[in-house]
């Protein structure tokens, strides 16, 4: 059982505001009629568990979760190969939350990297980006 809340009617967003994807995923979710929970990760302590709990919702390792390419990351680290473990990795995050590689949604029980914003759409409201309705050329009439 995880840390992080989970409910199949909300959306929950954690993003950067930042940071351009960020401020802009944000806007874009808002405007989707949906209930909505929003975790900007410049404002708010995201703990290390409830970080351990995306990266394992994402399947993928703590240290994907950061940008290496980002000036903050080669700044303090100078080196884009560094190795740590998982605590250590944990530690940037948690030192440096602006360092996650990109916007994360979760929904009901499934996380999602975020894109682009509009990417957002297939995520939450499928019917509307025209991916839960089976083709049919008669109903283009």
């Amino acid at each position: 059982m995880g840390v992080i809340a989970k409910n199949k009617n909300q959306v929950k967003l954690y993003y950067n505001s930042k940071n351009t994807l960020g401020k802009q995923t944000h806007g874009y979710v808002q405007s989707i009629k949906r209930p909505l929970l929003a975790i900007d990760t410049a404002k708010d302590n995201i703990t290390g568990t409830q970080w351990t709990e995306i990266a394992e919702g994402l399947n993928i390792e703590i240290a994907e979760l950061i940008d290496k390419s980002h000036p903050d990351f080669i700044t303090e680290y100078s080196n884009a190969n560094i190795k740590l473990d998982k605590y250590g990795w944990l530690k940037v995050l948690q030192e440096n939350p602006q360092l996650v590689r990109r916007p994360i949604l979760l929904k009901g029980n499934t996380f999602h990297f975020i894109e682009t914003p509009s990417a957002i759409v297939k995520f939450i409201d499928p019917d509307s980006a025209g991916l839960d309705k089976p083709y049919n050329k008669l109903s283009s009439k």
